[in-house]
């Protein structure tokens, strides 16, 4: 096989979530070759301690539930790619997905990378991601434990990756960016509670700068209580909500004004060939059990195209799978 060349594929999914490792599961249990590109495992889930509302569990850490789906994908066969999606390209028979280390060719494509962090945009936080600024409370909160932490955003995202860091943190930093009032109250009074809680309301970030003690969060005076224009913590988070990062399929497939992916309830998308489910569709509840649902409706969408392609039978059921370990 050419340098750069990845193999063909039956389907090619784009991202490994909810609805991407489901979408995998179905995939593969009906014999196609499938491989998932994607940067982690997991997505969004990953952010949540707890799970309370994915049917069979009271409740569940979201890692510990996006590395089942997984491990049963994996058992049927599945391959994964750690690698990003840079482009697609529609051929006459087949869809080219470019990575940054290669290229693979698939018969058709689904689309499941889900929404990405909205970073603050400011100075200093690209050079400092990874290095004492961090976008997931849930994954790097506990490298903090003992240590003076900021977690910086508005919303109940805000006020969730706070709870779970209070407990971890020497001091706890909560900067609201927005005078925007939340529903959850009784969690925001929980927290003023805490000796180690210092909230700072309506802050604006001007940046961040690495110094001997730890990241310096430089801030305007905030107005009316005069409260510091800068802090030094050991680290940081940002829950500044997500975006959809799905410019680069413009032309490609019908985005919305929101840059998500339009689909019809098959999870068809205007391409012909190309899929999509979960968080970067359209569809307006972000849910973990609804991106798993979309991503089987996705899978079995894409093997009825395949099927049709090939002359063949299209399929309404999952039930005639191929059984755990056996080969295609």
């Amino acid at each position: 096989m050419p340098k750069g060349e990845k193999g063909t594929y039956d389907v090619v999914i784009v991202g490994g979530a909810s609805a991407g490792l489901t979408a995998s599961l179905y995939c593969s249990r009906q014999q196609l070759k499938t491989v998932v590109i994607t940067k982690d495992i997991g997505g969004q889930a990953l952010l949540t301690n707890e799970i309370q509302n994915y049917p069979g569990f009271d409740e569940i850490k979201g890692f510990e539930l996006m590395t089942k789906f997984q491990k049963q994908s994996l058992s049927y066969g599945t391959e994964f790619e750690y690698d990003e999606v840079t482009r697609i390209v529609k051929g006459s028979s087949r869809f080219s997905v470019e990575t940054g280390s290669g290229v693979y060719d698939a018969e058709s494509i689904i689309l499941a990378f889900g929404k990405t962090p909205r970073e603050l945009g400011v100075p200093g936080e690209k050079e400092l991601s990874g290095r004492g600024i961090s976008y997931c409370a849930v994954c790097d909160g506990p490298l903090y434990k003992g240590k003076r932490i900021a977690v910086i955003g508005t919303g109940p995202q805000l006020i969730e990756a706070a709870i779970y860091l209070v407990d971890l943190a020497s001091e706890l930093f909560i900067m609201r960016t927005s005078s925007r009032s939340t529903r959850d109250m009784e969690s925001v009074r929980s927290l003023q509670e805490r000796k180690n809680v210092k909230f700072m309301d309506s802050v604006k970030v001007n940046g961040f700068s690495e110094t001997e003690t730890g990241i310096l969060i430089s801030t305007g005076r905030i107005a009316d209580t005069g409260d510091l224009d800068s802090v030094v913590v050991d680290g940081v988070f940002i829950e500044n909500g997500y975006i959809s990062k799905a410019g680069f399929l413009k032309g490609l497939v019908e985005l919305n004004r929101s840059n998500e992916i339009i689909i019809n309830d098959l999870c068809h998308t205007s391409q012909e060939g190309i899929f999509a489910c979960g968080d970067v569709t359209n569809m307006p509840y972000k849910q973990v059990v609804i991106s798993a649902g979309q991503g089987a409706v996705a899978a079995l969408s894409a093997y009825n195209y395949i099927q049709k392609k090939r002359g063949l039978i299209p399929v309404k059921t999952d039930w005639k799978g191929i059984k755990k370990g056996e080969s295609r």
